[in-house]
This record gives structure tokens, sequence and C-alpha cells, in this order.
């Protein structure tokens, strides 16, 4: 896309303090946005607000809404790509690690959804992406309840397409599949090259590759795709 393409919007990145929320917020600010972060703790990149905020938490929410609109105006594309894990066997999942991880990943991203949705309705216009991964729809040994809380994230964009499309307001998902992150780094070369033999691709994706799926999902470039699940796996998840 070309610089004279792009029109600068406010964004807001949520979980932008690391791994591919930093990623897609850096991206944002080098085509030219007004960016803004959410973090429980950390900094988003160099050009971007951060503000604090817990996406379990509707009232921190609207705290933070309320700075990003303050300093940039109304958020006119949401990221929602805050996410945990609690990983263990199904047998041995508590309520708890089930729970938590569907209240911050799905639940979480409902809570921005229906925030953000409010100045978009009125500008008619918005661009919300929902950060899924390849576990969604694939499946992944260990990981029922971030499998499931992902696969949700399908269903929320889908039904936000039918709801508020007719405004000017798309909701997409990207499904990145296994990324070169600090974790992947300290993993063994002989696990590495086990997760390699799975990717038809034969290699991790990096952060930066899956941040500028976002931004063209976010741009004027990209105004009659809703809905869409967009994977970023190297061809992991196909069929799916």
């Amino acid at each position: 896309m070309t610089p004279e393409k792009i029109t600068p919007r406010t964004v807001l990145v949520t979980g932008g303090n690391r791994g591919i929320g930093f990623a897609i917020a850096e991206q944002f600010v080098a085509l030219g946005h007004r960016v803004a972060v959410t973090a429980r703790s950390g900094e988003g990149p160099t050009g971007t607000l951060t503000v604090r905020a817990d996406v379990t938490d509707a009232a921190s929410i609207d705290a933070a809404f309320g700075l990003v609109e303050a300093d940039f105006g109304p958020v006119e594309v949401l990221i929602a790509n805050a996410g945990i894990t609690k990983d263990t066997l199904l047998l041995r999942m508590t309520e708890e690690d089930f729970t938590s991880v569907i209240d911050t990943n799905l639940s979480g991203a409902f809570r921005v959804v229906k925030r953000a949705s409010k100045g978009m309705l009125k500008a008619r216009f918005g661009r919300i992406v929902l950060v899924s991964s390849v576990a969604g729809l694939l499946g992944s040994a260990g990981q029922v309840n971030y499998a499931a809380s992902k696969s949700g994230l399908v269903g929320l964009a889908r039904s936000v397409t039918r709801e508020l499309g007719a405004r000017g307001i798309t909701a997409n998902v990207v499904s990145p599949g296994l990324i070169e992150t600090d974790m992947t780094a300290t993993l063994p070369e002989s696990q590495l090259a086990e997760y390699k033999k799975s990717i038809p691709a034969g290699r991790f994706a990096t952060a930066e590759e899956v941040a500028k799926v976002v931004t063209w999902l976010a741009s004027d470039d990209a105004g009659y795709i809703s809905g869409a699940v967009i994977p970023v796996d190297g061809g992991l998840g196909m069929g799916h």
C-alpha cells in the first residue's frame, strides 16, 4: 500500500506491551496512525500512548478508552489482542484454569468491542480485528480452554458483522500459527524441528508478518472484508 492511500486513524491495541501486540502497534505507528495500547504492566512501542487496563474489568476498560479519547479522539480501529494461556490436560484442568482464560481471551474481547462500538456507530466507521490462533479451529491438546476462547472469537466477529456491518464497521479475525517469540527461542532445537515438520512453510512466522496482515485489514483497502478468518500460519491450519 502506498503512503498516500493511508487515512490516519485512532488505533487501540489491547495487550500491546509485548509479542504480537507490540509488533502490531509498532506497524500502525510506522504507517502514521495515532496509536494507543492497553497493558497491565510494561509499555507499548515508541510513539504509542500506553494506558493501564485489565480486559476482565469493564470499568478499567471504560477508563482506558476515556484516556485515549481525550488524547486522540474516538477509537476508529480496535485490535483485540490481549490474551493468556493456562495450558494443562483436560483431566487436570481446574474450573479456574478454564474460566479465567475464557474471561480474558473471549469475554475480554467482548468488553472492548462493546466499548469501542459506541464511537464507531456515531462515526459510521470502524475496523475491529480480533487476534485468534490456529488452535481455535485446529484444536490443541492441553489447550481446551485456550482453543475454546480463540474459536469463540469467530462467532463474535461474525455476529458483530451481521449487527453492525451496515454502519461501515467491519469485524475480522486473524489466526496466527506458531510465531518466533522469546518463548520459542528457549526451546530445544529438536523440539523446534518437530514443530516445523507440521508446518507446510517449514518455518515459524515473525510477529511482523502477523502485524502487516492486521494493519491491512484495518485499512481503507479492506473495507469490503468482514466476518473473515485470515490465517497467518504457513498452511498449518488448512481446511479449517
